[in-house]
């Protein structure tokens, strides 16, 4: 039997003859691990969240023992942080084999059952001492608006433990175990080598169009102060979730906490968008991205938004991680990214009245189109670690773990300043079917990552039947969940921005406003 053949009987969950008797061990923190676990704080929960919409309604007890069968063919998801004194020169992951908890959770059925999830996964951080670090909810949808209802599946997980495309890689065994059908991933899309120039476009970016020197804009703050005119989303299901705790107001569709004192935990809007045209390839290279465009289109709305509150638009650093793991069955499991900064600088502030402008002037768009395609290229064929070597010198074992702790809280403080104006994850095409049999394939993913301060707001996207699945996650320390929206519809129209129309790079030339 191999280790993905499918169970298409109820499986027993207790994953291949002999996980329920391993030896549990111990491996020491990574990196990224320690450094998120010395920065946890209780008002902003670090938990990343995945939402999966089905078609159909699996049978629950079914879909619970395949998901634990899938976590124990994946043991390195079954963990829990070991006791710990501050003296110790490591933190350390015990290695469970199976579950400590039942990671499945199925709550009662209602019109607002799926709002009060994606609250919980905003603000209810499953515990690191308990394996898994994750949690599944089960959620049945019933009809509604000529809707078939169908089913959710709302996956909650503790980000020091482990990052989302790990976690869908258990999903996909999950779904395979529980449907029986082929989950294996699709091949991976081929991309331009670096330094390519595509479209004829000049090479005229540095070969690093990275994090510059220059301390990078924030995004302004906003809890009422400004009210900015709204614009009609290009998107449909806006759906806004306010989360400073578990019971929260937020029916699909309202605001949350508008205007609340309150600045704890995060607010989220998640909407759906169509993917925006790009030119004919030429000799088999495009010549931008989907992600090039998301990038252009972080940054478009980070600088219009900036420009009505009456704050610096530029320069903008974007935060992207970038994944370089195989995501077959031996895919490893954990915070698996590394991160990247693209920077936005004095290209675009030659631009920057164009760039504001309401609609951006369509030339200006594709010049920065090309020189964000270049530097993506550039940044994401360079080798690197996943923090830098900083976070590596940090993390060694020279100290104890305790005092490592004071100067990393410490550290981050000083740097916050530098810190980047905000992250945006683009997961792409998910690789896998993500075939749950009777309930169907997805017809909807989203995926949200952490919003704390210093910045304060991620972006995160995933392509979905042609669709871009946008999930927007702030801190209500930034913006409350009114702004919160406005900035959702501005992403929206400075995505469309990006579409590309013949002849549009061509109104002005290379380098600058006319």
């Amino acid at each position: 039997m191999t280790a993905l053949q499918p169970a298409r009987q109820d499986p027993d969950g207790d994953g291949p003859p002999g996980t329920a008797d391993r030896t549990v061990r111990r491996i020491p923190f990574p990196v990224v691990d320690e450094i998120t676990r010395h920065c946890l704080t209780d008002d902003e929960p670090e938990t990343v969240h995945i939402e999966i919409h089905l078609p159909g309604r699996p049978d629950p007890g079914r879909l619970r023992a395949a998901f634990r069968e899938a976590l124990c063919r994946h043991p390195r998801i079954l963990m829990r942080q070991a006791p710990h004194r501050w003296w110790r020169r490591r933190y350390e992951w015990e290695l469970t084999g199976v579950p400590d908890v039942d990671p499945v959770v199925i709550p009662p059925p209602g019109p607002d059952a799926l709002e009060r999830a994606r609250e919980r996964a905003l603000a209810d951080l499953p515990p690191l001492d308990a394996s898994p670090p994750v949690r599944l909810e089960i959620i049945e949808r019933e009809p509604e608006g000529g809707s078939a209802g169908g089913t959710v599946l709302l996956v909650t997980i503790n980000h020091t433990a482990l990052d989302g495309p790990a976690c869908l890689r258990v999903l996909a065994t999950a779904a395979q175990l529980y449907g029986g059908a082929d989950n294996s991933p699709a091949p991976p899309p081929v991309r331009a080598a670096a330094g390519t120039a595509a479209d004829g476009a000049p090479q005229d970016v540095p070969p690093l169009g990275g994090h510059r020197l220059a301390r990078p804009v924030r995004i302004a703050a906003d809890h009422g102060q400004h009210r900015p005119s709204d614009h009609g989303s290009r998107g449909r299901s806006d759906r806004k979730v306010g989360s400073d705790s578990p019971g929260s107001s937020g029916n699909p569709g309202s605001s949350g906490k508008q205007g609340s004192c309150d600045r704890r935990g995060n607010g989220m809007l998640i909407t759906e968008l169509p993917v925006p045209a790009r030119p004919p390839r030429t000799g088999g290279v495009a010549a931008f991205t989907v992600n090039d465009q998301l990038l252009v289109a972080t940054c478009l709305m980070v600088a219009r938004w900036n420009h009505v509150h009456g704050r610096p638009s530029a320069p903008v650093v974007v935060t992207m991680p970038v994944d370089d793991r195989p995501r077959g069955a031996d895919m490893p499991i954990g915070n698996g990214t590394r991160l990247v900064s693209v920077g936005f600088g004095p290209e675009e502030r030659r631009d920057a009245a164009l760039l504001t402008a309401d609609p951006p002037d369509p030339a200006a768009v594709a010049r920065l189109l090309r020189r964000t395609a270049a530097r993506t290229r550039s940044l994401k064929a360079a080798p690197g670690s996943q923090l830098g070597l900083g976070a590596v010198l940090l993390t060694a074992p020279a100290l104890p773990v305790g005092v490592r702790g004071v100067l990393t809280r410490a550290l981050r403080t000083a740097a916050a300043p530098l810190a980047s104006t905000t992250l945006l994850s683009n997961i792409g095409r998910i690789p896998y079917p993500l075939d749950f049999g009777d309930a169907g394939r997805p017809t909807a993913v989203w995926f949200s990552a952490p919003a704390r301060m210093p910045r304060g707001l991620t972006v995160t996207t995933v392509s979905v039947g042609g669709r871009v699945q946008l999930a927007l996650r702030w801190s209500h320390a930034l913006l409350d969940d009114a702004a919160g929206a406005r900035l959702g519809t501005l992403f929206a129209r400075s995505l469309a921005a990006t579409s590309w129309s013949p002849g549009a790079d061509e109104s002005h030339p290379e380098g600058g406003a006319p």
